[in-house]
Parts: structure tokens; sequence; C-alpha cells
């Protein structure tokens, strides 16, 4: 029977009337969100804007997550601000907004192509809760002076908002009016259940329209940048910032994927098709190459627009085309009203938004302070980190943090648990491991951890003490341990195996996966372990344990038949002399 082919592209399927309103909805919230997260990034805000066309419609057109809306987001604004000024370059030069763009998204293809999704798995919750948090931090210091015309000094974010607050004597009255205003609207309609998907939307266009018909005079989008009534040019990358952006752009790549691979498991598939992160790092890519070429900053899946759109009603991927389409349309014929927008409405609701980045971690954080002090303090560091340095240094040092805890929690699970059957011969049982082995009885002991090298200590300590051992067998059980990637873990088990036979016992591996078989015969250690020392795995887990136990019990009856003679005067076991400590085995 020929298997079937996965399909290359997904399936577009039909769009439902739910999709055209959702990707209304999801559109007009485009405008200001993107705006704001290109001002708190220091960018043009048509380029935030701009994020949510080619890019929105690319990625909905390409991810295995359907729902998904690729897009741009503050953690992705703050992340590619850091890359450009790091690389001491223009954030307002869009050739070198295009250059990272395309940059970010050759990196998300690759990772994609690839299938390096699996790397997003080790990024621990207690980083990820830190770097958020820090994000979430950034998000309101960097509305501040939007939102009250007063700008904190200190660069450390933790000063700047001490700052802002030690200095309420010199915020503006009026912008801080509108921003209070603008948080009241926003609070009143969501209380409004039809209302609370739009409230954002709702609040900045009736607090707009009131600062324009009372003529109050704050600081207004075009204060910042023109907004064409046109759709987005064609962009050319600066080919001379390739080498000064690079590293960046693995940086704001890696932020938008690991932004990007929470929305799978929160937003299933209405059509009951299964995610691909890896499929998603490709919508991704392709998003962010298409959008750099016309404008848009670099983007990714953002869990907030797609809220936006599930709370609106869509249904398939269309939702996304269809944002970015009705967005291009509202550009086109409403760009120049766009520019009348008040800075601290969208300061406020950049605010508001940040404030609910923080308290949907507060669960998070209690957890992660709960689980261990390792983790937490993971957590903090990642936290200051992400508040105090560039986001491409903070994102390194988590990624090293993650490494870090998974190698930890890793070798602290590690154990070796005795097996014995019951006095009916029925059921295994599990035990503690003895402090030393018995003579002349068959010794069953189980591996549990993931091959790594700091587990051996943990392990040789647990082992027991061969010492007076005469005829007994030790039955190691291995079957998951599918291989050994260091010749430590070789030497070390040769190094028992030879102490045992120097005391007139035998060790026995039983549950052996093919890859580690191959590496004991090439290390000679199966030929040192003697015929049926390495019992292979079979599909029922105790058949190897039975038969290993089987072939301890016949050696131990062919030692005690044979003549007696002390340890000391036996010959060397069979086979090659191991390694010495300083060479390969």
């Amino acid at each position: 029977m020929t298997r079937r082919k996965p399909p290359t592209l997904p399936r577009l399927g039909k769009p439902r009337p739910s999709d055209v309103s959702a990707g209304l909805v999801t559109g007009l919230f485009s405008i200001p969100e993107g705006m704001a997260y290109a001002v708190i990034g220091g960018f043009n805000p048509v380029a935030g804007i701009y994020a949510g066309v080619v890019p929105t419609v690319l990625g909905s057109l390409f991810a295995r997550t359907v729902l998904m809306v690729t897009t741009l987001t503050s953690a992705l604004a703050l992340t590619s601000q850091s890359a450009i000024k790091e690389a001491g370059l223009d954030a307002k030069d869009v050739g070198n907004v295009a250059t990272l763009a395309v940059l970010a998204g050759a990196v998300m293809l690759l990772m994609g192509v690839l299938r390096l999704g699996v790397v997003m798995s080790f990024v621990s919750n207690a980083v990820m809760t830190g770097f958020s948090t820090g994000i979430a931090l950034q998000i309101i210091t960097g509305s501040l002076k939007d939102a009250t015309g007063y700008k904190p000094g200190p660069h450390n974010k933790l000063a700047q908002l001490a700052d802002w607050v030690w200095h309420i004597g010199d915020w503006q009255l009026a912008a801080t009016l509108t921003a209070l205003v603008t948080v009241a609207a926003w609070a009143l309609l969501r209380l409004v259940k039809r209302l609370e998907a739009v409230a954002t939307l709702i609040a900045l266009l009736a607090v707009s329209v009131g600062v324009a018909v009372l003529g109050t005079h704050v600081d207004l989008a075009r204060d910042i940048g023109h907004i064409p009534a046109a759709l987005p040019s064609f962009t050319a990358p600066d080919l001379s910032a390739v080498g000064a952006l690079l590293p960046g752009a693995f940086a704001v790549a890696l932020v938008g994927l690991a932004q990007a691979a929470s929305i799978g498991p929160t937003v299933p598939n209405p059509d009951g098709s299964k995610s691909s992160v890896n499929g998603d790092f490709v919508a991704q890519g392709l998003g962010n190459v298409g959008g750099g070429l016309f404008g848009a900053l670099p983007t990714g899946g953002s869990m907030s627009r797609t809220g936006v759109a599930v709370g609106a009603g869509a249904r398939t991927r269309w939702t996304g085309i269809f944002a970015g389409l009705w967005l291009a349309l509202l550009v086109l014929t409403l760009g120049s009203l766009a520019e009348r927008i008040p800075m601290p409405v969208i300061g406020a609701l950049i605010i508001v938004i940040g404030c609910e980045l923080i308290v949907g971690r507060l669960p998070d954080i209690r957890l992660v302070l709960r689980t261990s002090p390792l983790s937490a303090a993971a957590m903090i560091v990642t936290f200051f980190a992400t508040t105090q340095l560039p986001l491409q240094q903070a994102i390194v040092i988590g990624a090293v943090l993650s490494l870090l805890l998974f190698c930890v929690q890793a070798a602290r699970q590690t154990r070796l648990v005795s097996l014995h059957r019951d006095t009916d011969g029925g059921h295994w049982r599990t035990g503690d491991p003895p402090r030393r082995l018995p003579p002349g009885e068959v010794t069953v002991l189980d591996y549990a951890g993931t091959s790594l090298f700091a587990e051996l200590p943990r392990v040789e300590a647990a082992l027991p003490d061969v010492h007076g051992a005469r005829g007994a067998v030790l039955v190691l059980v291995v079957r998951t341990l599918p291989d050994v990637p260091s010749s430590a873990v070789v030497k070390f088990l040769d190094r028992y195996a030879r102490s045992l036979s120097d005391e007139g016992g035998r060790l026995v591996l039983a549950g052996v996966q093919p890859p580690l078989a191959r590496l004991l015969e090439v290390s000679g250690l199966a030929e040192r372990l003697g015929e049926g020392g390495v019992v292979p795995a079979q599909p029922e887990i105790f058949a190897p344990v039975e038969r290993a136990v089987a072939e301890g019990r016949a050696w131990i009856t062919a030692q005690e038949k044979a003549p007696d003679e002390s340890p000391g005067d036996r010959s060397e076991p069979a086979g090659p002399r191991p390694p010495a400590d300083d060479q390969p085995p």
C-alpha cells in the first residue's frame, strides 16, 4: 500500500461570512496597534501599519496553524529597535528596516526547512516568563512620553518608571487627561461583552474624534510621520547593512518564533487539522521576506491579534487574508484620517496592553516561584537582563539559562531503581538499589536518564559496591538509553564491569537499543561483557529483563560447578584492555 504524501501547501478552503467580518475587525485593529508598536520601537508608524498587509496575507496563506495572524508585535518592535541600534544604523532608513526583515525571514525559513521547531521546546517556561514580563515593562516605559508628555531620563526601565512617577509635576495636563479618558473609555467598553473584542478600536476612534472636536492641543500621529494614502511600494534592502544586521536578525527571528510557538496549542485548528511548528516557521519566514520588500517591519505570529480575530468570529485562514486586504483598502482610502490620531491615545492604549500582558503572566510568575529556586532565579535574571540590556543580549542569556536548566533538571531526574519479583513470582516491583551487591544472586537495576555526561557522578554513586560480590550478576536495564553521546559513559560502564569481574561477578546490559548496541560493538565493550552480556531491546518491555535474569542465573550455576578459585587467581576476562583515561575507547 502506497503512503499518501502530505500536501506541500495548506488547503485554502472556502471563506465564510464570519471570516470577512472578522478580517475587517482585525484589519481595523491593525491601524492603531501597528502604529503604536512601531512608535515604541522608534520606527515610522507607517511601517507598523504595513506590517499588517503583505506579511499577514502570506502568513495566513501558508501557516499550519489556521487562525494564526502574522503581524508586528511589541516584542518584535523592541527587538528590531535594539538590533538596528546595536548595528549603529538609522531606524528610520527604510533600506535598513527592509534588510532586517528579509534577513529575519530567511532565518525563519531556514529553521522551518531544517525542521528545527523542536528548538522552541527547550526554551523553559521560567525564562519565557521573565522575558515576556520584561518586554511588557519595556512596552509601558516606551509609551510614558506619548501618554503624559514627560520622557523619563535613565536607561534602566525600572529606573525610568520610578523617574516618571517622581516627576509627576512635569506631566502635560492635556496629554495626561486625554490618556486617562482613553483608558476610562476602554475599561467601560470592556464591560460590554459584545464590544470587548473591539474596545481598543472604539476607544481610539471615539477619543480621537473628541480631541478633534474640542481642539485639544496634543501631539498627533502626523507629528511623527506622514501616512500616505497608498499601498506599500517595493523597498529594496540595503545590502551593505547585511553584515551588521545579521546577528540582530537571528535575535528577531527567535523572538518571533518563540512567541508564535504558543499559538498552535492555544488556538486549535477549527478544521481538525494538526498544527506544525515547522510549517508555521516557513509561513512567518515568507511573511517577513515578502513584507520586508514592501515596507513592513519584522513580523511574527501575534497572540493578541490572533485573539482579536478569534473573538470576532474567525473560522478559516481566510480571516487573515481578508484582514490584510481590508487594511490595504483602509490605508488607501482613509490614510489621511489616521494621521489625526492623538499620540496620548496611542500611548494610553499601549500602556493598557503592557499592563494586560503583565497581569496575564501573574499565574506563570507564581507557578515559577513555587516550582524551584533555580527556575525562579532563571526567571528573575532574564527579567533584569531584558530590562537593562539590549534585547539580543537578553535573548542569548535566556537561551543559555534554558539550556542550563534543562541539563540540571535532566541530571537531577536520573535515577537507578531496583526491580524484583513478587514472592509468588508474578509482578515486578520497584525499590531502592542495594548498597552492596549480594554474592551469588542476580540483582536487577533499571536506569532512567537522558545519557548526559553530568549524570555519571549520580549514577556511579547509586551503583552497588562490588566488594565481596563473588558469583553476583548485576543486570542493568538501559532501555531508555538510545545512544551515548560521550565516550566517558562507555569508559564508566567498562570500569564498573571490570571491577565486578575482578570480584568474581558479572555485568549484563538489558534492553539495549540498536544505536547503543552498535557503539558497544565498536568500542569493544560488548566483547568484554562476553556472550549474553548484551541483551537487545524487544517490543515486550520486560522480555529483555527476563532473558538477562535467565542468563545471569545460568552463569551463576556454571560458576558454582567450576573449580573453586579466588578472584585474584583468575585470568583477565577475554578481550582487549580498556582504553586509558586520556584515550578514546
